[in-house]
């Protein structure tokens, strides 16, 4: 009950802000104030109705909001998302291009589960689709998961990655941003081993901790700093009567935001400053840059307690993606099982949250795979988002991985033809 009693409270400061703004946007827009010329009721206005839109958005999923991809016939084709899996915790879903003759590029694109939506890669999802067929992991808020799905963990979500890979078939490119990263290149590995003919083409792992030990940052500094009574004690909560996962132990998305925003707080805060300045002088619009970044931050989920705790214990503490020692239902996972699926490591030079070189501990570890299957790039300049979004992605790393995925496809086709001649020829 103390937990849950927390987890309210949180929804309860929340609820009274997004009131506290709603009324003094509301109260200073009387238009009987328009007969003074003291400024301190745009003030207060613009306040209101910052504070409200913000607050408002830390308990509402994001839209993707791609509605139309101009084909190769430069007509505007519209974009339909199926869900083709769905699971208690974790949807798969295809942004289905009508009308538009299917590319040969097929992609998954695995989105992080660390407190925010699938939407987060939107940009990155609008990069993609007018080259490729695109399917994306979407992710459920822990809240809205009722206790009677039981747990979900990185076993869990690793085995969701193998399910995934096998409905879409040996014929898929894998792209995994950040946090997956390691328990996409665990996923491939079990299907080596298990289903090699449901492999990926290739691997893209971009900007993941892959051993987190290889460069220190911030956040390995807090996974090292922290035990894991700790961290069980400070951040995990229950969820409150409100939602339907009552009960459910999770790491709440409103306590990871004030974490997010304590990392560059003075950034945050200045960013607000301005906006309601600008809103205050008439020049505030619905879809400015402020809006657009922060509509998308603040929008938060709650992961599970049983997915964050493993999460930081078993890849960050203990080290067993990176130790080639991590463990599935009870069944080694051996990364040097891949033998075939070229892989591709994408970092920014100046990413603090996955530093250079944790990803690209990925290449020492696929002992299996010929050197030509793999490959590498650091993008200089580039922080974390910019190696998935932003000019960065979309003029020097996209076509890049575009050419990776390409090169390969072509390899591996010229390969299955070959036993077929070699067979004829064998008979004759």
């Amino acid at each position: 009950m103390r937990q849950m009693a927390t987890y309210d409270l949180m929804e309860t400061m929340r609820n009274t802000n997004e009131w506290l703004g709603a009324t003094a946007r509301a109260m200073a827009s009387y238009p009987v104030f328009g007969l003074t010329s003291n400024p301190m009721f745009d003030m207060v206005e613009a306040w209101g109705r910052v504070t409200e839109r913000s607050f408002a958005r830390m308990v509402t999923k994001p839209a993707w909001g791609i509605r139309t991809v101009v084909g190769e016939d430069g007509k505007d084709h519209l974009v339909e998302l199926e869900t083709e899996m769905k699971r208690p915790f974790g949807d798969l879903v295809r942004f289905r291009v009508n009308g538009r003759r299917e590319k040969s590029r097929r992609i998954l694109l695995c989105a992080p589960m660390s407190g925010h939506y699938a939407t987060l890669l939107r940009s990155t999802v609008a990069s993609l689709l007018p080259d490729a067929e695109l399917w994306i992991t979407d992710w459920h808020n822990a809240r809205d998961i009722p206790v009677s799905e039981g747990k979900f963990d990185i076993e869990d979500y690793t085995q969701y990655l193998v399910d995934f890979m096998k409905f879409l078939g040996p014929d898929t490119h894998v792209i995994a941003v950040c946090q997956p990263a390691p328990l996409a290149l665990a996923a491939t590995a079990m299907l080596a081993e298990e289903a090699p003919d449901a492999q990926p083409l290739t691997l893209t792992l971009i900007g993941g901790p892959i051993d987190p030990d290889a460069a220190a940052t911030e956040v390995t500094d807090f996974g090292r700093r922290v035990t894991m009574g700790q961290l069980e004690h400070l951040a995990i909560q229950r969820v409150g009567f409100k939602h339907a996962g009552v009960g459910r132990q999770v790491y709440p998305g409103l306590l990871q935001l004030a974490g997010f925003i304590s990392m560059n707080l003075d950034r945050h805060a200045q960013a607000f400053s301005d906006k309601i300045a600008a809103e205050a002088r008439g020049e505030g619009s619905e879809r400015d840059q402020h809006n657009r970044f922060y509509d998308e931050y603040l929008a938060v989920m709650d992961m599970t307690a049983e997915f964050y705790l493993s999460t930081v214990e078993r890849i960050f503490k203990n080290g067993e993606i990176a130790k080639n020692e991590f463990v599935v239902n009870g069944k080694s996972v051996d990364i040097g099982k891949v033998t075939n699926v070229a892989t591709m490591i994408v970092e920014g030079a100046k990413d603090d949250i996955s530093a250079p070189g944790q990803c690209l501990a990925a290449l020492d570890l696929l002992t299996g795979l010929p050197d030509a299957y793999k490959a590498q790039h650091l993008e200089p300049g580039a922080g974390h988002y910019g190696i998935f979004a932003g000019s960065s992605w979309r003029n020097n790393i996209r076509p890049l991985v575009f050419s990776f995925m390409d090169t390969h496809a072509e390899r591996k086709s010229k390969a299955t033809s070959k036993p077929a001649v070699t067979l004829a020829a064998s008979n004759d």
